[in-house]
């Protein structure tokens, strides 16, 4: 008889859902780091242990953009100082680098650490994290030009969640605006501090395996064109990473400092493919949405960040008929939960259509089964990583597992319960969530929860001690 050890271990699974099909029950055998070697509908005769998952395990949601740091600041931004009227974008950024000048490497670390383990709480197994606030509060550098990068790699393991590192670069205000001392932390003179930058950020990820570093620009009115050219055009590996076209104004700008929409500059000055990440994409017009969507680009889009900015909503019928492709991101963490990010991306579209059914294009198919899809295959791409891996031979086994027994689930039946998932569920509905095939996460808490909290709380009060009037 084959037992479990130390080198494969097996798992039996109530259900588990490859890309078109649920297996019921499933028997998985993994290797020592948590790779899929097998998965059946039968048990092997000759396995004496199997470790049982009593519950229906999908692959775990993938988070394409996030700024861990902008979660200490989640619900600070709410308000209206006396004497300012109306509120946007622009004015939450000024408070968002008001954040941003405070946070030392030991916050970010415990900061990111906090994000990145709600996250996993939530049912996210990676991460993209657009990494901007390189430099000390002065704006030089640490002496290891990967300091903050470090701690980011340090949080997303101590959390258990996979990271895709996006080192970005940021050179101005507002494209013939120079950069304000404000953006001090952010900036990088020119492009060979830059790829100074990626180099060490290689080195450290190196240390990880499975960490991914990819390109990141952060939009077209941050950094020159022909910086933008250099740093992203041509041959490089690994994913590519950039803000676009997110408000009216920027639009504007751009058509006044290019002649072009940002999107159609785009795609005119680079060769877009699925290695690329156009984060919010917003305002498009017709013929960008259809060359967009042609390129196989991905647009990230994050429904509770743009909802909580007033960003507008993206032209995600139109796109999703053409065939583009969509993945989810937390972007300023006023939410964690990739169920309310992908149900808000269903609803604003039904508000602004006043009808239901406006994304669906496969008759047939549960409207849940469709988002969630698209979330895990078009995820995985803006990570770096192959997007038919649907537990498959050779991929990581990494779920979350949903609770059948739980009431918005239970008697929903395998081809409906995706969609009892994302329109009435929430993270209650999760048993948990695992990476490599051991729980990071149980019964609605972090497995490292109490120390994680702890460090946070003292990385808080530290900060609050500093700046007493944050």
């Amino acid at each position: 008889m084959i037992t479990a050890s130390q080198k494969h271990r097996y798992l039996h699974c109530s259900a588990l859902r490859q890309r078109d099909a649920w297996i019921s029950p499933a028997y998985v055998e993994l290797d020592a780091q948590g790779i899929i070697v097998g998965i059946s509908n039968t048990a092997n005769p000759d396995v004496e242990e199997w470790e049982a998952v009593l519950g229906l395990v999908i692959p775990g949601f993938q988070n394409a953009h996030s700024h861990a740091f902008q979660y200490v600041m989640a619900g600070l931004a709410e308000y209206q100082p006396k004497g300012r009227v109306g509120d946007n974008f622009w004015a939450w950024r000024e408070a968002m680098y008001r954040c941003a000048l405070q946070i030392t490497p030991e916050d970010m670390q415990a900061v990111a650490t906090m994000a990145y383990a709600e996250m996993v709480r939530h049912g996210y197994t990676a991460v993209a994290e657009f990494h901007y606030l390189h430099h000390d509060q002065d704006g030089h550098f640490y002496s290891d030009p990967a300091e903050m990068s470090r701690r980011l790699i340090a949080a997303a393991e101590a959390a258990g969640i996979h990271l895709t590192l996006i080192p970005v670069l940021y050179q101005r205000n507002n494209f013939a605006d120079p950069a304000s001392r404000e953006q001090r932390r952010f900036l990088h003179a020119n492009i060979d501090d830059y790829l100074n930058l990626l180099s060490a950020v290689g080195r450290a990820a190196a240390a990880v395996p499975g960490t991914i570093v990819g390109r990141g620009v952060h939009s077209l009115r941050a950094v020159a064109p022909a910086e933008i050219i250099q740093v992203l055009g041509g041959a490089f590996t690994g994913p590519a990473h950039l803000h676009i076209a997110e408000q009216p104004s920027e639009v504007e700008h751009c058509l006044k400092a290019t002649g072009q929409r940002p999107v159609a500059w785009l795609l005119q000055h680079l060769q877009l493919d699925q290695r690329f990440s156009l984060i919010h994409a917003t305002h498009l017009d017709q013929t960008e949405i259809r060359d967009l969507a042609t390129s196989k680009a991905i647009v990230v889009l994050t429904p509770s960040s743009e909802g909580n900015l007033g960003d507008g909503l993206f032209s995600l019928p139109a796109y999703w008929q053409l065939g583009g492709r969509v993945a989810i991101g937390s972007d300023s963490q006023v939410t964690l939960s990739p169920l309310e990010e992908l149900r808000w991306l269903d609803y604003s579209q039904r508000l602004y259509a006043l009808r239901r059914q406006v994304l669906s294009i496969n008759p047939g198919q549960e409207y849940g089964d469709e988002l969630i899809t698209a979330a895990w295959t078009q995820g995985r791409l803006a990570m770096g990583q192959k997007a038919d891996e649907f537990f498959a031979v050779g991929a990581a086994f990494d779920a979350a597992v949903i609770d059948p027994e739980h009431p918005a689930i239970y008697g929903k039946g395998e081809s409906s319960c995706l969609s009892a998932l994302v329109y009435s569920g929430s993270s209650d509905c999760l048993l948990g969530t695992m990476r490599r095939g051991r729980w990071v996460a149980k019964s609605g808490r972090h497995l490292g929860q109490e120390a994680i909290r702890r460090e946070y709380h003292a990385a808080i009060d530290a900060k609050n001690a500093r700046v007493p009037s944050a």
